[in-house]
């Protein structure tokens, strides 16, 4: 999840922005949550999987 579309209950503001305390708290919480993947797109990540199986079908024509 990014903070990007998430709103403070304190400010009304986008989390994002860190208009007050509790925005910049929050956004420093899920900032130190994000996984290995969080900084890739959703198109960078659908053409790792696409790479996957291309290589996967390549090993199995090799292999057969």
């Amino acid at each position: 999840m990014t903070c990007d579309h998430l709103v403070c209950a304190n400010c009304n503001g986008r989390v994002s922005e860190g208009r007050c305390p509790v925005c910049r708290a929050n956004r420093a919480r899920l900032q130190e949550q994000q996984g290995p993947f969080a900084a890739l797109s959703p198109t960078t990540l659908l053409a790792l999987l696409v790479a996957l199986l291309a290589m996967a079908f390549i090993a199995r024509q090799v292999l057969a």
